[in-house]
């Protein structure tokens, strides 16, 4: 849990558009600029009160307790947490009694569920949020922020946006940053050197040379689950979940084209978005998680807290 011992050396972040710069304030200021619900949260901690029961004589010395508020152990800032990948991890989250704070551009999720009243939803962009209320007190950030587009787009989304977020959460002293990314694979060069991919492998460069005794990174392949798309469900589970069930059940058969270039397109076998979640909570509660998870690893990290 962070420590909210010497207030006063906490540092502050502030990005600027144009040289994402860090800024430094003194916390009272800090303190000011947090939502009264940040505020309240900070205030919850160890409590010490003296107590002496009723008829003890005056001289009798009064006995010091520690009253332990009702804090959670960790709590997670989730970045993209209104998107497809980023409410499972909201809501795996929740559902380990986490704390959950998301910053996304969208903000809160329109559609119901009793989960998002547990999150708290913060609406904002990585290049110019206010990172002193999105990290302040966090113990971990988990970023699932990704796209495609044009070229200069997917750099920025995928490379840029996740890079300025690692050095804020290092600033700020968050002992742990997990990266959603994706699946090495083996497609021809031409196409791995798009900036998709690119963006993805400068972001988790950035993730391991900042942490590299607490740094995670997931590689998934096709991801599958009940997306939500402007109102609509699309449930990309009744292709995935078969899919995932016919290739493990066939792997010791198809391990030696793996060797064939861009096999992997059709025999990584694909990862439920449930799991994919349950294997980011695992990285942000155990403290011997880190360095790049496979396919594989991570459905064994998501097993390890499905019970």
């Amino acid at each position: 849990m962070t420590s909210f011992l010497a207030f006063s050396t906490i540092p502050t972040l502030g990005f600027s558009s144009s040289s994402s710069s860090f800024s430094r304030a003194s916390f009272p200021s800090r303190l000011n600029s947090l939502s009264l619900n940040h505020r309240s949260k900070l205030c919850k901690s160890v409590v010490k009160c003296n107590y002496a029961e009723v008829g003890v004589k005056d001289g009798f010395k009064s006995t010091t307790i520690d009253v332990v508020a009702d804090v959670k152990t960790e709590r997670v800032v989730v970045l993209g947490g209104s998107g497809f990948v980023g409410s499972a991890i909201c809501k795996a989250a929740v559902s380990k009694g986490i704390e959950v704070t998301s910053l996304s551009r969208s903000g809160r999720p329109s559609y119901p569920g009793s989960w998002i009243d547990q999150v708290t939803w913060i609406q904002g962009d990585v290049f110019y949020t206010n990172w002193d209320e999105v990290l302040f007190g966090a113990t971990a950030v988990v970023s699932t922020i990704g796209g495609f587009g044009s070229e200069e787009q997917m750099q920025r989304i995928n490379g840029e946006a996740n890079i300025v977020a690692v050095n804020a959460a290092k600033e700020f002293g968050i002992p742990k940053f997990i990266l959603i990314s994706v699946h090495d694979y083996n497609l021809p060069s031409f196409v791995l050197s798009s900036g998709y991919f690119t963006g993805k492998r400068k972001a988790e460069s950035e993730v391991l040379s900042k942490y590299p005794n607490s740094g995670v990174v997931l590689r998934p392949a096709l991801i599958y689950g009940r997306r939500r798309v402007d109102g609509f469900e699309i449930p990309l589970d009744l292709i995935g979940e078969p899919a995932e069930r016919i290739l493990r059940a066939i792997e010791n058969f198809t391990k030696p084209l793996s060797s064939l270039p861009a096999s992997d397109l059709l025999l990584a076998p694909p990862v439920s978005v449930d799991d994919l979640a349950l294997a980011a909570v695992n990285a942000v509660t155990d403290d011997d998680c880190f360095g790049v998870f496979t396919i594989e690893q991570i459905k064994e990290a998501a097993a390890k807290v499905k019970v």
